[in-house]
């Protein structure tokens, strides 16, 4: 990493983090306990999943696709709420479920990957870096003297290194899956007592019709690549929308407390 242009040098940091930096040899790093849940979590709907999540992802939630470039592409998310920064999985204490899949974009917290800026251009390099509030000079070292790395750096640089390849892996399916024209837009709505109710919007999903219509050499493509388990995963998904709706009447009916009588 070039340091005579440290001031001109920028990374933006993934969605839910605050500022981040570079990680250093020599940092010392307040590493969160197993299965503790980042603070971002607790005020959002949806989260990215990658290709690799899709099948442990749809066994809990329903798995769609969003566009923030006008359709030009796309990235799968699981939806977790049916209202704005209304997580249903983590419970009054912060934590999530303990009993539901936890998305890697989770499990790698406080670490991630990012592109570095230099000057205002973006750059090819990607960097390590950490949320700046785990750095603590209380905080264990995540290289040893010799700056060879402990185990738990080598735990956790394993997961970065494998999320980051299946991100890459996810871009490509998703440029795949627009490529043959095979995303509809769709909307969630609940109805009661005939009355339209609560609606989702802005999300996509894989057009059956579409599929179907599709010439045999893509349908063998789309085999061959290992997409099709995910289209078909991700269309079952959408059955957790009614599990979803489920919850959110639970968590309405706890919050409100038990009847008068």
């Amino acid at each position: 990493m070039p340091t005579k242009n440290k001031s001109s040098l920028q990374i933006t940091p993934p969605f839910g983090y605050n500022d981040i930096a570079p990680l250093q040899k020599t940092d010392k790093v307040l590493l969160p306990a197993a299965g503790t849940t980042p603070d971002f979590c607790r005020s959002i709907n949806a989260l990215v999943v990658s290709f690799g999540e899709f099948n442990a992802a749809a066994r809990d939630y329903p798995i769609v696709f969003a566009s923030s470039d006008a359709n030009e592409s796309y990235s799968p998310l699981v939806v977790l709420g049916l209202a704005d920064q209304q997580n249903l999985f983590v419970d009054a204490s912060g934590e999530w479920d303990g009993a539901s899949y936890l998305p890697a974009f989770v499990r790698r917290y406080p670490f991630c990957i990012s592109r570095l800026n230099v000057g205002g251009k973006a750059r090819s390099e990607k960097v390590v870096c950490i949320a700046t509030a785990y750095l603590d000079s209380q905080g264990l070292p995540l290289f040893d003297a010799k700056g060879a790395p402990t185990p738990q750096w080598q735990a956790a640089e394993r997961l970065l290194q494998e999320y980051e390849t299946d991100l890459e892996t996810t871009a490509e399916m998703c440029a795949t899956f627009k490529q043959l024209d095979l995303f509809s837009p769709f909307t969630f709505q609940i109805t009661q007592n005939d009355v339209p109710g609560l609606k989702l919007q802005g999300m996509h999903r894989i057009d059956e019709h579409k599929l179907r219509a599709l010439k045999p050499a893509s349908h063998k493509a789309l085999v061959t690549k290992g997409l099709m388990s995910k289209i078909y995963a991700h269309i079952h998904s959408l059955e957790n929308f009614a599990r979803l709706y489920t919850r959110a009447v639970a968590r309405a009916g706890a919050a409100a407390g038990p009847k008068k009588t």
